[in-house]
């Protein structure tokens, strides 16, 4: 998807004549003008020059070198929605990157430093100061408060407008805040983002984003390190204000890599997302084939949104949905720690989690009647992300088979294939 280009955020202002009063027609100061004589008006420049080049070269002296980083995409093989109520996720990175690089802006004021930020994925480039992208994130802060206290599909979409650099400024605005910037002295910045993540697959690139972001900015900065456990607050903070109210799980797994069990502790142990780190050598990983059935027509945000209304229109139908859900996926857990792979079960536990995703509503007819064509080959697949309330794209498609070279359906061949490897590294520091 692509967005028209914003404006930058800057103004450009008339500069203000000299203090002290207009100078005549013919250019020269008249008497009584309080201008000083000439000599003393060079003398002056002179040393002005002399002390904004020193501070210049201070200033530019003390710049942090360019750094980049990288952050993984993710895939949920199981647990997507119903993770968001209790219940476990499974979730792989993937070897699809986000890189962000940062680099210093020379010769700017500290006290009024310029934010690049470049997203050529997105085809947007917008400029604005450090103030304007601290007030930024202080609203976005409020209005996802305001969202949260009231969640549903319109108070989302008011949430999360329409700028396509939305969350890259909130993480950036997070990040310069807990490392005691909120009040200024951050150098000019230039940040550039370019993913492999394709927009809409259900990959994880608003996650991917903002952990590169936050964890990256920490990084170029050095000074003061961030934990992994303030690195992982801060992005999932960014993402509730680009989707609402998240698992947490797309940034866990962005930050953390590798093969996640993901789960909410009960409110009695604190809440928390907690994520154990799995084996990722399971011959079964390999077997799974990708394909994106289309950008869906919503953001995640109002997906997400639109299931928590149907949820507490009726709790016990979808309770039990739920429910169901997880035993599928602690069922495709042992499947995946198991010596030998059982293709029937696997083919059964899969088909019954996209059952539930149907019942919930987040699988448009176009792609359940994909999911029925290749569940007629013998094989099984489901939708892994958010999915879409009205299609015809759902993003990513998990497909499985017994023999994979057998899964080369023509059926599927409109559809893009991503021979992703699942269990990837995730956030690292990249040589320049």
């Amino acid at each position: 998807m692509r967005t028209t280009r914003p404006k930058a955020a800057r103004e450009h202002r008339e500069a203000s004549p000299p203090a002290g009063g207009a100078r005549s027609a013919g250019g020269r100061a008249r008497p009584g003008d309080g201008f000083a004589p000439a000599a003393s008006s060079a003398a002056t420049a002179a040393t002005a020059t002399t002390a904004t080049t020193a501070a210049t070269t201070a200033t530019t002296a003390t710049l942090p070198p360019p750094a980049t980083v990288s952050t993984p995409g993710k895939l949920i093989l199981m647990g997507e929605h119903a993770v968001v109520y209790g219940r476990p996720a499974l979730v792989a990175a993937i070897d699809l990157r986000l890189r962000a690089r940062f680099s210093a802006l020379p010769g700017t004021s500290r006290a009024a430093a310029p934010v690049e930020i470049d997203l050529p994925g997105l085809g947007c480039r917008v400029t604005a100061g450090w103030d304007e992208v601290l007030a930024y994130t202080r609203a976005a802060r409020d209005g996802w408060a305001a969202y949260a206290a009231r969640p549903g599909v319109e108070t989302f979409l008011a949430l999360r407008g329409s700028d396509p650099a939305h969350i890259v400024k909130v993480a950036l605005g997070e990040a310069a805040e807990a490392l005691g910037e909120g009040a200024g002295g951050a150098p000019g910045l230039r940040l550039r983002l370019d993913s492999e993540l394709p927009i809409g697959a259900g990959f994880g690139s608003s996650a991917a984003a903002a952990v590169a972001v936050v964890a990256g900015y920490a990084a170029w900065r050095g000074g003061v390190e961030l934990d992994a456990e303030t690195i992982a607050r801060l992005a999932l903070e960014a993402e509730r204000r680009q989707h609402g109210l998240p698992s947490g799980v797309d940034t866990a797994t962005s930050f953390h890599g590798g093969l996640l069990w993901a789960e909410r502790l009960p409110p009695s142990r604190g809440g928390q997302l907690a994520c154990t780190s799995l084996a990722a050598g399971s011959p079964l990983l390999g077997r799974l084939r990708v394909y994106h059935t289309g950008t869906p027509p919503e953001p995640t945000g109002a997906v997400v949104a639109a299931v928590r209304t149907r949820r507490d229109r009726d709790p016990a139908a979808h309770e039990r949905l739920f429910d169901r859900m997880a035993a599928a996926t602690l069922a495709l857990r042992s499947e995946l720690e198991a010596a030998a792979e059982r293709p029937p079960a696997v083919i059964g536990l899969i088909r019954e989690h996209q059952a539930c995703l149907e019942a919930l509503g987040v699988v448009p007819e176009p792609v359940r009647a994909l999911v029925r064509q290749v569940e007629a080959e013998g094989g099984a697949a489901k939708v892994s992300g958010a999915g879409s309330l009205a299609g015809p794209g759902a993003g990513s498609l998990l497909v499985y088979h017994p023999r994979p070279e057998a899964a080369a359906w023509a059926f599927l061949r409109p559809f893009a294939h991503h021979p992703v490897h699942l269990g990837a590294a995730g956030f690292r520091r990249e040589t320049p």
